[in-house]
């Protein structure tokens, strides 16, 4: 166990990433409670046996509540809407929804005793960057809505931690693939916009085709070019930074990725080996929001945290995508 027998507040814990962090955290005997509206999360992708408590972020009384109940000392925030294009549609509901919540919960937790703040943001906070890979230390200059939404959070999040006593850790994660290897749980969003997750799904026979958005960006292949992350090997990241604030570690923002990146048509072109399946691909337009190229700098990560990535192989990612895919198309959620 990690430190002190208090709980860990994941919120947006039944989600993707999220009820991935969960797994991780009760496999290292920790006492986590889940706090989720359920809007594109699922019940059943919570663990058995931890707490979930369906809500939003912004209900300040309810996120207190859950801290005196269940004695939170830290708080792992994944709560989010994630797609760029839609930010650029809804850019209010984004900044409501990212921005507007993840103020309330910070305040909540500074006026409840919570000291240690785990945030999950992105590599969109840097959109276009002029050099690659990109560094903590390049200078944000978000092309989306998402992305200045969570740039704001970061914002909010740094100011508070040096006016009260708030410690945390902001994890800037790039494209984020893959399942659980043991298969308890993966992205199961319908509709989801993700590469890896529409390709599998093409090769599954539940899309009809797959889009690529814009083949004339400036890079090798026309497409953009991603910086893909096992999720395993991301809440991994989160563990090993719970445990750096929990042993004194000061406030610091770090990128998680692996440091090379794969274009849109080398990923599908994997995805096809993977399955066997020679799916329709078609081009399409552009979509807003969508930087050309963008790869990590990570050394910071492994540096301050210890982080040792294992699954830093795209064939691997798409296998474990491809696994979970199947179990779900069999209409079986995992018992978590």
């Amino acid at each position: 166990m990690l430190g002190e027998p208090m709980s860990v507040l994941v919120t947006g814990g039944a989600g993707y990433i999220g009820s991935h962090m969960v797994d991780e955290l009760a496999d290292a005997r920790e006492d986590v409670v889940v706090l989720d509206n359920l809007s594109t999360g699922f019940d059943w992708a919570v663990a058995k046996g931890i707490p979930l408590i369906v809500g939003d972020t912004g209900d300040q009384n309810l996120v207190a509540q859950i801290i005196r109940d269940h004695k939170v000392d830290s708080i792992v925030h994944f709560a989010a809407w994630l797609v760029v294009p839609d930010s650029v549609r809804d850019p209010l509901g984004y900044y409501k929804n990212n921005t507007v919540n993840s103020r309330a919960l910070i305040e909540t937790a500074v006026k409840n005793g919570v000291s240690q703040f785990i945030f999950s943001s992105t590599c969109a906070v840097y959109g276009n960057p002029a050099q690659v890979p990109v560094t903590e230390d390049t200078l944000p200059a978000p092309i989306s809505p998402y992305g200045w939404s969570k740039l704001m959070t970061e914002i909010m999040l740094r100011d508070a931690g040096t006016a009260h006593d708030l410690r945390y850790v902001t994890l800037r994660y790039f494209n984020v693939a893959g399942a659980d290897p043991n298969c308890r749980t993966g992205q199961s969003t319908k509709n989801a916009t993700q590469l890896i997750k529409v390709a599998v799904e093409a090769a599954l026979g539940l899309r009809s085709k797959l889009d690529i958005y814009g083949s004339d960006y400036p890079t090798p292949d026309g497409t953009c070019i991603r910086d893909y992350i096992h999720v395993s090997d991301l809440v991994r990241a989160h563990l090993d930074a719970l445990l750096y604030l929990r042993t004194g570690g000061a406030s610091v923002t770090l990128n998680c990725g692996y440091g090379h990146g794969f274009s849109v048509r080398e990923v599908v072109e994997m995805v096809k080996h993977v399955s066997g399946v020679d799916f329709k691909v078609k081009t399409a337009p552009r979509r807003p929001g969508d930087p050309a190229l963008i790869v990590a700098a990570s050394d910071r990560a492994r540096a301050t945290l210890g982080w040792t990535p294992q699954y830093d192989d795209l064939a691997t990612i798409i296998t474990h995508a491809l696994a979970w895919e199947q179990r779900l198309q069999r209409h079986m959620p995992m018992d978590p």
